[in-house]
């Protein structure tokens, strides 16, 4: 399909009616790229800063392998606790270390000396 009909007048000077046409025309093609340039804009911010953009994945990202860090580290005390659990329910030495340390007991005849704690040096 091709533009329209270029219709000359005896004084070589295009209709006016054509002359509309073609400024209409070229405005409406300027006013549709220019659409065009901002929707690409404004998808382009909305892929890179959106609510599911580059941005919140990257922090989603770095806060998974954060996670996924603090859970290995949990895991390694739970294993840590298990065992020392099954220490204390299987053997009579690790009670008996278990009972000294933190109630203070002794066996008849013991006697506990108890060295004043130093205080620590004051920093400025």
């Amino acid at each position: 399909m091709t533009g329209p009909a270029k219709i000359r007048t005896s004084t070589g000077q295009r209709p006016v009616v054509t002359r509309w046409y073609e400024r209409a025309h070229t405005g409406w093609r300027k006013a549709a790229t220019l659409a065009a340039a901002l929707l690409a804009l404004a998808m382009g911010y909305h892929v890179i800063f959106g609510q599911n953009g580059l941005t919140a994945y990257q922090q989603k990202r770095q806060e998974t392998h954060h996670l996924q860090i603090q859970m290995h580290d949990l895991e390694r005390e739970n294993d840590q606790l298990k065992a020392h659990v099954t220490r204390l329910q299987h053997d009579p030495n690790a009670i008996e270390h278990q009972a000294r340390q933190e109630l203070h007991y002794t066996r008849p005849g013991e006697v506990i000396y108890t060295m004043p704690q130093t205080p620590a040096p004051q920093t400025k």
